[in-house]
This record gives structure tokens, sequence and C-alpha cells, in this order.
């Protein structure tokens, strides 16, 4: 029996019965669009995640403070710190890859004027750091290198602290007390959003690092010390260039560990992912067990299917029908259910995942792969679950068949 006819054949008994066509691939249709929108979530929460570590920098790298011992027990990352702004200086005049270098300094305090006060913190910085952030200002300007070396009394500040201090005007040229120090307001930076931890990246003002570092902390180390590279291409080499530099400049002997940690935004951005994706694996692996249920659905259905056309089976087989066509005349309908059921779902799935997003504000993200492999899945579990009673009915005794009643 040709190809084409089996096909047709296949079609006309899956419309026959439409009621039960539609009860079958309900398990199938249920599986594929919660799989669509649950793998939707988590590609959303990954790709908001990359694009919130992009707002991180440019080609950025981040030196922290090392881990420290006492006692044989560990005190943890960045317990140990000997960053100083001369580290920051170093790396600034031997580097070869580096395009900026910033040391930054911070200390949690209130900032006082405008409509009142707001708890904020202030980082001290260097001319490089918008650079390096890639982050631009929407009004006013950033301190300078003459600003940096005096270390001022200027400010910039993030758009949080704008909005709450001075909600209907331009903060620029406005003076603020920061622990009593009178500091003149000279840029408004734009928003950033939050980081891939839920911080609030305009909760922050910047200061030059002198001033920070003299007028409001007194604090001798610095936090971290951020660069950035010319290229991306350049990232690698960077990150063991800046590990050299810092040994040197810290006296450390070949034996001797690190008493810093280099890390690139690549680093930052897989541990941040880590966990999104895991949950989205899990998330599809739960989804996935409507398929099984589905796959299960449509077995139970052709076999039912089989018992009631078995004298039909035994007709077609008396006047010359093989066993092979049989089998492709009932595993065409299993996967033709499948596969339809498998297209309704990723209309549902990625209708879903729109309203999703539409009414939770979530970012969903359904990607071509995701429909590709839904479809391909759904056809499998036809195959899978369609074989058995396709093979039940193909291995039918055709006198057995036409004496069934």
């Amino acid at each position: 029996m040709r190809s084409t006819r089996l096909v047709k054949v296949a079609g006309k008994s899956i419309i026959k019965n439409k009621m039960r066509t539609l009860l079958t691939m309900l398990g199938i249709i249920i599986g594929v669009g919660a799989v669509i929108v649950m793998v939707a979530v988590g590609e959303g929460a990954q790709s908001q995640i990359e694009e919130q570590i992009q707002n991180l920098g440019t080609n950025m790298l981040v030196i922290t403070p090392g881990s420290s011992s006492a006692g044989g027990v560990s005190q943890g990352a960045s317990s140990f710190n000997r960053l100083k702004a001369e580290d920051a200086e170093k790396i600034k005049n031997e580097s070869a890859f580096v395009a900026g270098v910033s040391p930054v300094i911070f200390t949690r305090t209130q900032i006082v004027g405008g409509n009142g006060n707001w708890r904020s913190t202030i980082h001290g910085v260097s001319t490089d750091y918008p650079v390096i952030r890639d982050w631009d200002l929407t009004s006013g300007r950033f301190f300078d290198a003459s600003e940096q070396r005096l270390g001022k009394k200027v400010m910039v500040l993030g758009a949080t602290i704008a909005e709450n201090l001075f909600p209907d005007e331009d903060p620029v040229g406005q003076r603020v007390l920061v622990r009593n120090v009178p500091v003149v307001i000279i840029g408004v930076l734009e928003k950033k959003g939050q980081t891939p931890d839920g911080n609030d990246q305009d909760d922050v003002a910047l200061a030059p690092f002198l001033t920070v570092q003299r007028r409001l902390s007194n604090f001798t180390f610095v936090r971290q010390i951020l660069a950035n590279t010319y290229s991306p291409d350049d990232i690698d080499e960077a990150q063991v260039e800046l590990r050299a530099i810092m040994r040197e400049a810290h006296g450390l002997a070949s034996w001797e560990s690190d008493d810093f940690e280099v890390k690139n935004q690549d680093q930052l951005s897989e541990a941040a992912q880590g966990t999104t994706e895991v949950m989205t694996m899990l998330l599809a692996a739960i989804a996935s067990i409507s398929l099984l249920v589905g796959g299960i659905g449509i077995m139970n259905i052709m076999l039912v299917s089989v018992t009631e056309r078995t004298r039909e089976i035994g007709i077609r087989m008396a006047i010359g029908a093989r066993g092979s066509d049989v089998l492709t005349q009932f595993l065409i309908e299993s996967i033709v259910m499948s596969i339809l059921g498998g297209a309704i779902g990723v209309a549902i799935g990625f209708g879903g995942a729109r309203l999703l997003a539409t009414f939770t504000g979530w970012n969903t993200v359904v990607s071509p792969d995701t429909i590709f492999v839904a479809i391909a899945f759904s056809a499998a579990v036809g195959i899978f679950f369609g074989f058995y009673p396709a093979r039940k009915a193909a291995a039918l005794n055709p006198i057995d068949a036409l004496r069934f009643e």
C-alpha cells in the first residue's frame, strides 16, 4: 500500500472519531504547552541576568581581596584586604591590555538635602569609573582629573537618590551634606536597574576617591579595583597579566598564594546563571511528565482502536495488505495525533508565556529551538507509545481477525 494512501486512511480514521482524538491529544497539548511556558520563564530569567551582567560594565575585570585563615579555619572570601590605590595606579601604568582602572572605596551614610535625607552608599572612584561601568549621565558632568587629584567636594548622584531628594528638579548645582561635609552635586547618572542579586544599582552616589577616603571614611585599603580591557578578546590575557602585576605589587613569593582574586564578567555571569539553568531544567522535567502521561493516553486509545477495528484489519489483510502496511497505518495515526497535539500545545504555550509576561511582568523568552524540540519530542512520543499497538495490529492472524465479533 502506498504511503500517500496510508496517510489518507489514517487521516480518515482520526477525523471519524473527533472527540476521542481530541481527548487523546489533550495530554500532549497540556504537556507541550507546559514545557514551552516553563522553559520560556527559565530562559527569560537567564536573558535578564545576562542583561544585568552587561549593565555592570564593558569588558570588565574585578579585583577583590583574598581570603585568610585563623587556626586552620578559612575566614571566607574578601576576609584579607591588602588592596591599595597604589595597586590600581601600578596596573594603569604597566598593563598592556587595560584601558581604564578605578579603585573603589565606599561607605554607607546619610545624604541630607533637597526634600529631606536619604541613606545610601557613597562610592569613591576615579575618572575612569563611568567608562569601565559604561555609565552615562542624564544631566551635568562627571568629575575631572583635577578634582580627583585634589579631592574636591563634588558628587554625582544615582537616579534613585536624585528622584527621592530632588523629585521635581535637576539637582545639578545643589548642595547636600554628607557627614556634615558640604558637597556640590555636579551630575546625575542614568538608570541602570537591578544587579543579578537584586540590589538597586541606582541607589548610589559617586565622588572622587580621595574625597571619600580622606573626608568620609578614613579607610586605608580599597574594597575593590575595577578595570576594563580595550576588547573582549583581551579579557583572558588581561586577567593573567593583572594577576602577575598584583603579585609583584604585594611582594608575593612564588610559593605564596594570591591574597586577592581577579574575576571577569564571564565568571560572574556563569555564577549568576547556574541557579537559573538548574531551575529551567527542573521546570522542564516536571512539565515533561505531562508528555509522558499524554503518551500513555495515546497508547491506550490506540490499543482500543486496534480492538475495535480487528475485523477491518482482517479484511485488509485478506485482500492483500501486508503486516508492515497495517503497522505503518496505525503508527502514522499515532504520530499525526502527537504532532498535531504538539503544534496546538506550542501555540497555547506561546500564548501562555506572553500572557504570563503581561500580567506578572516576568521576562519570558520562547526560542525557535524550544519549539523545534517540543514538536520533535511530541513526534517521538507518538512513535514510542504508538509502536506497540501498531505492532499488535500487524501481528493479527487474518482468519482470527475476520472471526472477531
